[in-house]
């Protein structure tokens, strides 16, 4: 049993606006680093195990969608505990069975360095399975969104897709998104801060803090 005056060994999690920490890594592409990946958008994702079938149908469904992607500058990258060669087993099996080449660097990362440093990892579980993570890393290196799913629950890859959709148009707008949002749909002006500000849109008959902008 754990000490409970002995200093804590866990890593604290990784925070919205955090930069993300860099490593270095064998995939099933070769040799990546985070850093090889600044100037883009990237989306990391954690998957519990190779040959599993939740895993597999996020694989397909990411796989069928990586043009779009793509269209946004966003590149995709999987990490699970498991070995470079079940990696590869595993991605040559989905091609066999699904007519779908994984078209993204799937990493290994057997001794948890990483699935640790992203908080994927439980550094005090007796289980090595990453949890179903997901972080959506700037140009900058900086984590922007994150989400996180039990082991039984499969990702929206739409979801996914209007998440890094809505980053890049906030951004590019300085504007915010409303609920549901998708490209092209109305977006929200900042709050008014002033009394002025707040009758002058209540005046132009908008309210003061749900005024709309076009995107």
């Amino acid at each position: 049993m754990q000490d409970p005056s002995a200093p804590s060994t866990a890593v604290p999690p990784l925070r919205l606006n955090a930069l993300a920490p860099d490593f270095t890594a064998r995939t099933t592409m070769g040799e990546r680093s985070l850093s090889d990946y600044r100037g883009r958008w990237l989306v990391l994702m954690s998957h519990p195990a190779d040959f599993t079938p939740v895993c597999t149908s996020e694989f397909v469904a990411l796989a069928r969608q990586a043009e779009a992607f793509a269209a946004l500058d966003c590149d995709l990258m999987a990490l699970s505990v498991d070995s470079l060669y079940a990696h590869i087993a595993w991605l040559a099996d989905i091609d066999r069975r699904y007519g779908v080449r994984i078209p993204f660097p799937v990493i290994e990362d057997p001794s948890m360095v990483i699935g640790t440093a992203y908080g994927m990892v439980d550094a005090d579980s007796p289980d090595s399975a990453t949890v179903r993570a997901t972080f959506v890393i700037d140009p900058d290196g900086i984590v922007r969104a994150i989400s996180w799913y039990p082991m039984t629950v499969g990702r929206s890859v739409e979801e996914l897709l209007r998440l890094v959709t809505a980053l890049q148009t906030t951004d590019r707008e300085q504007a915010s998104t409303p609920a549901g949002w998708t490209a092209g749909e109305p977006l929200l002006e900042p709050a008014a801060v002033t009394l002025d500000e707040a009758l002058t849109a209540e005046a132009g008959g908008q309210g003061w803090y749900t005024r709309e902008r076009k995107s």
